[in-house]
């Protein structure tokens, strides 16, 4: 079991594709939040959630067996590490879960589009990281679909 969620934090003036963001997973064994740390540990959200489904595409194609996942301008850190039973997670050497591959692919993709659904549409038209979210948005999905078949 899997829940992730990525937000965009309120009040930083005009929309911009540098905002700041958190991430929270949440697994059957633990959780990470990228909330109430010291120091700050937000990230410039529209710039990491693409990143991270890079790095996590290379995992379900099985090109990587690992992947330390750190987000844009930030200190939060998520592990996966791909096994024989799908890809495990943890972070702070603390274990969120341990997740078949088509579901971790299903349950990050969720995240992704509710994310661009609720506040990819506030960025400007040219803004290059909406750009750059939703074309690697639209590649996941289609590794996603693939993986699921």
């Amino acid at each position: 079991m899997i829940n992730l969620e990525f937000s965009v934090r309120p009040d930083q003036g005009d929309p911009s594709g540098f905002d700041l963001g958190d991430m929270t997973i949440t697994g059957d064994l633990g959780a990470a939040d990228s909330r109430g740390h010291y120091p700050d540990q937000g990230m410039m959200i529209y710039l990491t959630v693409p990143l991270l489904l890079y790095g996590l595409g290379r995992i379900l194609r099985g090109e990587e067996r690992r992947l330390r996942f750190i987000g844009i301008d930030t200190s939060f850190r998520v592990d996966f590490h791909r096994n024989k039973k799908g890809v495990s997670l943890s972070a702070n050497r603390n274990k969120i879960t341990n997740i078949e591959v088509a579901e971790l692919a299903s349950a990050v993709l969720l995240a992704a589009e509710a994310l661009a659904d609720s506040s990819l549409p506030t960025l400007p038209e040219k803004d290059v990281a909406k750009s750059d979210y939703l074309n690697t948005l639209n590649d996941f999905k289609a590794l996603t679909a693939s993986i699921s078949k």
